[in-house]
């Protein structure tokens, strides 16, 4: 895979992570609101911790892409 597309894939993990951290941190605002019980905190409260490792394992990627074009420039120069 090219480096470009690589990055690309990171970003949308990213974007997708937060959008998702979004809506469940929504569903829990929410859930006070509407009369929920503890119970129905448990699935946006795992979903929020599911977004959260997915924007960190995509900002590692981001990491590990920067620092190999940077090896790869650092040769090149």
């Amino acid at each position: 895979m090219k480096i470009g597309g690589a990055f690309n894939q990171a970003m949308l993990g990213v974007q997708r992570g937060l959008q998702g951290a979004q809506e469940n941190a929504a569903k829990i605002a929410s859930a006070g609101q509407m009369g929920g019980t503890p119970a129905d905190l448990v699935e946006p409260l795992v979903n929020l911790k599911l977004n959260e490792l997915q924007v960190q394992a995509s900002a590692q990627v981001i990491r590990r892409l920067d620092e190999m074009l940077g090896s790869l420039l650092d040769e090149k120069a």
